[in-house]
């Protein structure tokens, strides 16, 4: 569900918060260079998911972010009890829904698989796994400013102390038919609707309490930008994600 809300100024959620981890992924091809995170098309794959890019993007990126789950320097260690996730996205996995969709009105057979990876949050379970954590896992879709919904929430979990840090994942797949349609109504009938990546796109952030005397990380991620403007355009609204990773932590993402 898509959550229609007025977002306050940027200055009002001003939290002392540490960028612990950053990473951000555009698997671009030729176009990803000089961008960001610019990396070759492919992707590892990941068992159990198909089709779409949607999971191992959001796989690709975390592990990027986190560190090697077999690792014991990995950024969760110990921690995942109390560590969160959040993933923020404008659609979601277009291609799963819709591939699923046309199989049935094509009297096809359902697959299992299909129906597993149509979950949101189902790549997140996988990776849960994989490093431990077993605190709050959520998601969420926002019309103008989801990365910026995700790190409200992310201080809202760390404010309430139901975690030590969380993990904020934006990812947005490069827009199908459908996607691409239902973004040019709303951008004829809405001020404001997020701008999308050029194509497929995964920003992630570790964000933790931190000490006094901390920079403070302001947490709507359409006001954090770099002296030169956004960090990646390219990005649409994961940019704002792509800057809070890169200006907090120094991270050359």
């Amino acid at each position: 569900m898509t959550a229609r809300t007025n977002t306050p100024a940027a200055a009002e959620f001003v939290r002392p918060r540490a960028v612990a981890g950053a990473a951000c992924l555009a698997p671009w091809g030729e176009r990803a260079e000089g961008v960001p995170g610019g990396a070759a098309e492919e992707l590892p794959k990941v068992v159990g998911f198909v089709l779409s890019r949607f999971s191992p993007i959001v796989n690709a990126a975390v592990v990027e972010c986190l560190g090697d789950p077999t690792s014991e320097d990995n950024l969760v260690g110990q921690a995942g009890p109390r560590t969160a996730m959040v993933l923020a996205t404008m659609y979601g996995d277009t291609v799963t829904g819709d591939t699923a969709t046309a199989r049935m009105v094509d009297g096809k057979v359902h697959s299992p698989l299909l129906f597993f990876q149509s979950v949101t949050t189902s790549i997140l379970g996988h990776l849960t796994k994989k490093y431990g954590i077993t605190g709050p896992l959520t998601s969420l879709s926002h019309l103008t400013d989801p990365g910026g919904q995700a790190l409200l929430l992310a201080d809202s979990l760390l404010e309430s102390d139901a975690a030590d840090q969380v993990v904020i994942v934006g990812v947005e797949t490069a827009a199908n038919e459908r996607a691409a349609s239902v973004q040019q109504r709303l951008t004829e009938n809405q001020e404001q609707v997020g701008a999308l990546p050029v194509s497929d796109a995964a920003a992630v952030v570790l964000l933790r309490k931190a000490g006094q005397g901390s920079e403070r990380l302001p947490l709507l991620a359409s006001a954090v930008t770099e002296p030169d403007g956004a960090a990646a355009p390219e990005y649409g609204w994961l940019s704002g994600l792509v800057a809070a990773g890169r200006v907090q932590a120094g991270v050359a993402a």
